[in-house]
């Protein structure tokens, strides 16, 4: 640019010697196709030697030389002629310009042969634009040249759009790999849509422009639209994964292809076109389409059960969550309107075929728990210990299967978690019911074994696992929850009752012998009873802890009923007051030694602790308004209590009158205690 400052600030135009080579140098550049920039002539620069007075002999020279530079980057080759009018320098450089662009306008067009050398060097904007010029100029042929003319330019026009439209076609692989040359097939495409919309817009269209408008923008859709669906086809490019089955493949495979590519399309494609053409929308669209067609036919054919579900993940989970809101896409998809990949009834009927293959499905795991588990008691083996209490898989297993059916519907939606939740709370009743049976048969067949009482064990402590599913995840408002609670209830009791079967039948004769003496040395026989119950209740610290201290409790009520039961048999009936304090002084001291006995192994039966102590003290007491007082205060504390064991008790006051005996019953009303609140003690125990 510094060089050409003298030329800038010269005077009137003349020409030196040395222009001369200029002017011969740009008659030769005849070839259109030349660039600009390839088209101005290098002046040579004047010699250091030069005198002074050539330099300004030479100023009117030079000037003539710029017009010279300036006139042969728009002629088609010559230079302007020494003889020119002396008016056109006159204009300065802006009318010189102006000039220029006139005959620029004016020149002649490539030709053919010059248009497919373009093409061959990937140039594919300046082919369409010469094209262009060369479509237009046929305006002036004659009816024979323009046929001629025209077959050859529909020739070129198709090359140019087989090799544009290929690249186009391939836009997804040459994004990253050739951009350079993918922004030349868009710029191609963009010059033909100009051109076709400068038709269109015209009042008068050209007659001899009979190929416009060419709609290559048509044509680019529909190229898209088989790129997206020779993509989405080729199956070969996704490896495969184990375990998916030929549809799940193919899901997996288009998936995979459409997050993948559409990334590309709007990180790369989408900056190469104007945004009238929609890239993103478009290329989104055909994607979801495509995948949709796919996805329906593949959900009217015979899928297999996890074929289900998946179809199903991909309709409410993947498609939605890790296509549509991926970081990348996420932006430009919100502003398309896909939809969903399937028809709400296509997607409700595979929901139904869902949930009763899932509810089929846990079902059959159950029963084959369940059928292990009794083969496993067979084998007579003592069950592994688990924190030193023994341990059965089968709640484990059962929960898991239940869970995991739950888990499965909830990851599919919120809608089918709901559903399916109440029929895994109807398959986990019918299977504790069947479990309950299996135990049952077990106790009745099985009492020889070797590892009977631990086996027992083991399954009372699965009770544990299953409540606490139940209490958590099973709704109150679910029916069968109430059916699932009872049924473990009578397991845990069942097993409890032939746990405590053999103490209860050793502690029975012992138990005897206290109205057999009539309490004499009722602290011997009460050391006994405690002394064998102890060592029953090591066997049990293998229970896990709510279960032993329900036990222990279990325990402690027989302790208190049964002795209750020796005051009830109307064996001893003591007529002096001497006497009957001698006995409240013996059942006080035997009520003290069970109860501590019974709360140092942890028993919380605390509601038992009066029973014993309020019966020794009607013993004691010898005013009948006294032992009403207490009788009622005994009946508070125990509503189950009935006239017909208070009759029993009082048996042993044989001091008693009738009337004070009848007065003390009436006190102790049927119809007031009819509807016991606590836990029952007397209700339990039978009068003869």
């Amino acid at each position: 640019m510094m060089k050409m400052l003298p030329f800038l600030q010269s005077g009137p135009i003349g020409i030196r010697k040395e222009s001369k080579d200029c002017i011969e140098e740009n008659r030769q550049l005849g070839n259109p196709s030349t660039s600009v920039a390839e088209q101005v002539p290098v002046c040579p620069e004047p010699s250091e030697d030069w005198s002074k007075d050539q330099v300004k002999k030479s100023e009117k020279q030079e000037a003539a030389c710029r017009h010279s530079r300036t006139s042969s980057i728009t002629s088609n080759g010559s230079c302007a002629s020494a003889g020119e009018s002396p008016e056109k320098g006159k204009k300065g450089l802006i009318g010189i310009l102006k000039s220029a662009l006139k005959k620029k306008k004016d020149s002649k067009p490539l030709s053919v042969k010059q248009i497919m050398d373009l093409i061959e060097e990937n140039k594919f904007p300046d082919a369409a634009q010469h094209l262009i010029v060369l479509e237009k100029s046929l305006s002036i042929k004659s009816e024979e040249e323009l046929k001629t003319s025209q077959q050859d330019i529909e020739s070129v026009y198709e090359i140019l759009k087989r090799k544009v439209f290929d690249i186009l076609k391939d836009s997804v692989l040459l994004a990253a790999a050739k951009p350079d040359l993918l922004q030349q097939a868009v710029d191609a495409l963009k010059e033909q849509e100009k051109e076709d919309q400068n038709y269109l817009s015209e009042s008068l269209p050209d007659q001899n422009m009979q190929s416009r408008p060419r709609k290559w923008k048509e044509v680019w859709m529909a190229t898209v639209k088989e790129s997206v669906e020779t993509r989405m086809k080729d199956t070969r490019r996704t490896p495969t994964t184990e375990n998916l089955s030929t549809a799940g493949q193919n899901l997996l495979h288009m998936g995979r292809t459409m997050k993948e590519d559409l990334t590309v399309v709007v990180q790369l494609i989408k900056q190469l076109y104007p945004p009238e053409f929609n890239v993103c929308s478009t290329y989104a669209e055909l994607y979801h389409n495509y995948f949709a067609s796919q996805l329906k036919k593949t959900a009217e054919s015979q899928l297999e059960d996890k074929d289900i579900y998946l179809l199903l993940s991909w309709v409410h989970n993947i498609y939605p969550n890790d296509i549509r809101k991926d970081r990348v896409l996420a932006k430009e998809l919100e502003k398309v309107k896909l939809g969903s990949l399937l028809p709400s009834s296509l997607i409700k009927e595979l929901e139904k075929k869902y949930l009763g293959s899932e509810e089929a499905t846990v079902k059959n795991c159950l029963s084959r728990c369940l059928e292990t588990e009794i083969q496993r008691w067979k084998k007579d083996q003592e069950p592994e210990k688990l924190d030193g209490h023994f341990h059965s898989e089968l709640a484990i297993l059962a929960i898991q299967n239940i869970h995991g059916g739950q888990k499965r519907a909830d990851a599919l939606s919120a809608a089918l978690g709901e559903e399916i939740s109440p029929c895994l709370s109807r398959e986990l009743a019918a299977f504790l019911k069947s479990y309950k049976d299996a135990f049952e048969d077990f106790k009745e067949k099985n009492k020889k074994q070797r590892f009977y009482k631990p086996i027992l064990i083991a399954n009372i402590n699965n009770c544990r696992n299953f409540r606490d599913y139940a209490e958590k995840n099973i709704a109150e408002k679910d029916d069968d929850k109430v059916s699932i609670l009872s049924t473990l209830s009578d397991i845990e009791n069942s097993g409890f009752d032939v746990l405590l079967q053999q103490l209860f039948a050793q502690l029975k004769p012992i138990y005897k012998k206290f109205t057999e003496n009539k309490w004499d040395s009722s602290d011997e026989i009460m050391n006994e009873i405690i002394k064998t119950t102890r060592k029953y209740i090591s066997d049990f610290q293998t229970l896990n802890d709510p279960f032993y201290k329900a036990v222990i409790e279990k325990i402690h009520v027989h302790l208190v009923k049964e002795y209750i039961v020796r005051l009830l048999k109307r064996r001893v009936s003591l007529k002096s007051p001497a006497q009957q304090q001698n006995l409240a002084q013996n059942v006080s001291k035997n009520a003290a030694a069970l109860e501590a006995f019974c709360t140092n192994h942890g028993s919380q039966a605390t509601w038992l602790n009066s029973a014993l102590p309020k019966l020794a003290e009607i013993i004691r007491l010898q005013d009948s308004g006294a032992i009403k007082i207490e009788v009622a205060t005994l009946a508070t504390a125990y509503p189950d209590i009935r006239k017909r064991h208070l009759e029993a008790f009082l048996y042993i006051k044989a001091n008693l009158t009738r009337g004070e005996l009848k007065s003390i019953l009436s006190y102790l009303a049927d119809g007031a205690v009819s509807t016991p609140s606590g836990a029952p003690l007397f209700s339990n125990i039978n009068v003869s």
